[in-house]
């Protein structure tokens, strides 16, 4: 039985930081098709010259545009979104959607006006962040934690490594002394150690992440396209025939992540297939591509 089309989403990441975001559509927009492509291989961006992230971000994107035809291209990860955006938006005529740390609707949260900023020591001090602050918590203390090894646990986390509780207590001390009630969660990794941060800030109130954000946006996208989600109705009756998996095809630059495909299961993004050393060492097709 052919199991129905719906839009197709690709959700790209340097790691596997960019699952917070695609579990967030998936939960608000179940009908659509999801792609996944991360270059593992060039993971971390952080550390990397803005010229090589765009050269890596737009040739894995266009090989990706080539095979699998999305309707909505979302970069979900910080550093990338910093820069790559006008070159895609230059290169495809597909819309692209970005991250930006949440400083808005943690302001509209906090109660205490203190804020806290869980970011990359890169996303930290970047200048945008300043002019985010600036214009939407201007009347707000925000402490900013830029730690390098957060997202190297988050990545970890898919081969089954704990994260090192008492290491990531005493990483977030600035955030008790400074008695922030409301934490950005400013790169999409962070999401993925969220039950780790909790117990390490019981006190904080307000965890804020761009997921949501970004599925309405993917969802106003599609309104505007007059691309229509097919409707929980018929996505069970795909469910009973078998056809219908939360994730097209997982893609890695790299060699694929031991275990990812348990990992996404455990997010309830079960992948069809799973594609390592992508495009180079892969006959990789698009089912369902009509």
């Amino acid at each position: 039985m052919k199991t129905t089309r719906g839009p197709r989403i690709l959700v790209f990441d340097s790691g596997v930081g960019g699952l917070s975001v695609a579990d967030c559509i998936h939960r608000q927009l179940p009908g659509l098709d999801l792609v996944y492509l991360a270059d593992n291989a060039g993971f971390p961006y952080g550390d990397k010259p803005e010229a090589e992230v765009v050269e890596r971000c737009t040739r894995l994107i266009a090989s990706a545009l080539g095979v699998y035809a999305p309707d909505v291209i979302v970069v979900a990860c910080n550093t990338a979104s910093t820069v790559v955006l006008p070159h895609l938006r230059a290169m495809t005529g597909v819309p692209v959607v970005g991250v930006v740390p949440a400083i808005k609707p943690a302001a509209a949260k906090t109660v205490n006006r203190r804020i806290g900023l869980l970011a990359t020591p890169a996303t930290v001090r970047r200048p945008y962040i300043d002019r985010l602050i600036q214009e939407f918590a201007s009347d707000c203390v925000v402490e900013r934690i830029g730690h390098p090894g957060l997202v190297s646990w988050a990545e970890r986390l898919v081969s089954g490594h704990a994260v090192p509780e008492e290491e990531l207590s005493e990483a977030m001390a600035p955030f008790r002394s400074a008695a922030v009630d409301t934490v950005v969660l400013g790169c999409t990794h962070y999401p993925l150690l969220l039950e780790s941060l909790r117990k390490s800030l019981p006190e904080v109130r307000f965890w804020v992440d761009s997921g949501e954000a970004i599925a309405r946006r993917v969802a106003w996208l599609l309104d505007e396209a007059g691309l229509a989600v097919p409707a929980p109705d018929i996505l069970q009756k795909d469910s009973l025939a078998g056809g219908k998996a939360a994730v097209l095809s997982a893609l890695f630059s790299g060699a694929a992540p031991e275990d990812i495909a348990s990992f996404m299961a455990g997010l309830g993004l079960s992948p069809a297939q799973v594609a390592g050393n992508w495009p180079a060492a892969s006959g990789v097709r698009a089912s369902g591509s009509a």
